[in-house]
């Protein structure tokens, strides 16, 4: 099954340096994670979300992750939620790389308490409205929150290995912050990793495409590198 993107300059190249993948899904041993599903990132009232509107309508972002949700239920695969979200003990970092402080300044997945949700419901840190029912099914694994782009601040790897899973489908936002950190310390680790490429987005500033940063970092890095589509298919035919 080929994959073309509704941009062409995110399309695979004709004649790759890099070999080709070899991965063998297994669904016995696989989990969905998804890092960030939240209002903040993917919500046209987010925080974030005029940077990354482009990138979201050219991938399909928001139906895309539907989809993987809806298959993670439907075939019974551990779905994991990698959040973001900052206290107000947050703010007294003593210094900040230039993205933490960009999301500190636009006040980006903020929350009251860490031990209250209130303001929380319909705020950029809540999940989007398309995902929220089965986020909150009583069934899916949300972690604490990452503080910066990867795991290492919380417990997504802990929860990831106690389903048992040694493979990992990746989603979320954003390709070349969050996923791609939660990609590179999932490699590190030993897993087998896909990445879904038109299940993510990236920023588009003035220093340039992050979307087209992180899809040369997922070629190198990812176990497989699906589009959507491709994910459920494969999926099913492991089924």
């Amino acid at each position: 099954m080929s994959y073309t993107p509704s941009n062409p300059a995110y399309a695979d190249p004709v004649d790759p340096a890099l070999p080709p993948s070899t991965f063998q899904l297994d669904i016995a041993r696989v989990a969905l994670v998804v890092t960030d599903p939240q209002i903040d990132f993917l919500g046209p009232t987010g925080a974030a979300y005029p940077v990354f509107a482009e990138s979201i309508a050219e991938q399909g972002t928001v139906p895309n992750l539907q989809r993987l949700f809806e298959a993670a239920k439907r075939f019974g695969i551990p779905l994991i939620i990698s959040p973001h979200y900052y206290y107000p003990h947050d703010h007294r970092w003593t210094f900040q790389a230039p993205g933490e402080a960009m999301m500190h300044k636009l006040g980006m997945f903020e929350r009251k308490d860490p031990l209250s949700v209130e303001g929380f419901a319909g705020s950029g840190a809540d999940w989007l409205p398309e995902l929220k029912d089965m986020i909150d099914d009583g069934q899916t694994v949300v972690c604490s929150p990452h503080k910066v782009a990867g795991p290492q601040t919380n417990d997504t790897l802990f929860q990831l290995r106690k389903t048992g899973a040694t493979q990992v489908i990746l989603a979320g936002m954003a390709a070349n912050f969050c996923v791609e950190s939660h990609l590179r310390d999932f490699v590190e680790h030993g897993l087998e990793v896909v990445v879904v490429r038109d299940a993510t987005a990236g920023s588009k500033i003035p220093e340039g495409d992050a979307y087209a940063a992180a899809l040369l970092n997922f070629r190198w890095l990812a176990n497989a590198l699906w589009s959507t589509e491709e994910t459920i298919a494969n999926l099913e035919a492991a089924r």
